[in-house]
């Protein structure tokens, strides 16, 4: 049960990167392609393919420039939560695992998804903008967690969870700056 739980944790995480890069890593991987992920096993698999073929190289290329990033940002903060939820109902669905209720796995997936991808964007904008070795990083990470959330759960499960403290520890430094700054602006 726990190994299942880090598993969804991982694909869940690798949501939050990346939306279309592990849709279809997980269906390449499998020899019946998306036939068990929700709302992707109605389309073509061709169609699919050719889809999340063409995003995952818009994300993987496009992520490297400020103008791809701003578009990708907006695009991912919005279906990260729906993809996250995908991944781990439909994780829980190839693994064979026996966890119930399936809405409350994918509302888990989603949330955590949408959180690490709220975080992104948040240094995205403070930052103005992602340095080019964090948007790799970030890449090969969303691979491994992919691949690990089916090879090795504990290592994926225990990499999303080091990325969720990373979230929340993020969340206090923004608030401990944002109070700086407030009081530096009331002085002036």
């Amino acid at each position: 049960m726990m190994i299942g739980i880090l598993a969804i944790l991982s694909v869940s995480a690798a949501a939050g990167m990346r939306i279309a890069l592990p849709l279809l890593i997980i269906g390449l991987l499998r020899s019946d392609l998306w036939s068990q992920v929700p709302l992707l096993a109605a389309i073509p698999p061709q169609v699919l393919i050719g889809v999340l073929t063409s995003w995952s190289l818009f994300e993987l290329f496009g992520s490297k420039k400020l103008l791809g990033q701003r578009i990708l940002q907006i695009i991912q903060l919005i279906f990260s939560p729906l993809v996250g939820g995908l991944l781990a109902v439909a994780l829980v669905k190839m693994a064979n695992l026996e966890m119930s209720p399936l809405w409350l796995i994918g509302v888990i997936g989603g949330l955590l998804a949408f959180v690490l991808k709220l975080v992104q964007v948040g240094w995205f904008f403070r930052l103005r903008g992602l340095p080019i070795w964090v948007i790799c990083i970030e890449d090969i990470v969303c691979i491994l967690l992919v691949l690990f959330a089916f090879d090795a759960p504990k290592n994926g499960g225990l990499i999303a969870l080091m990325l969720l403290w990373i979230a929340i520890r993020s969340s206090t430094a923004w608030r401990k700056w944002y109070r700086q700054s407030s009081q530096v602006s009331e002085l002036k």
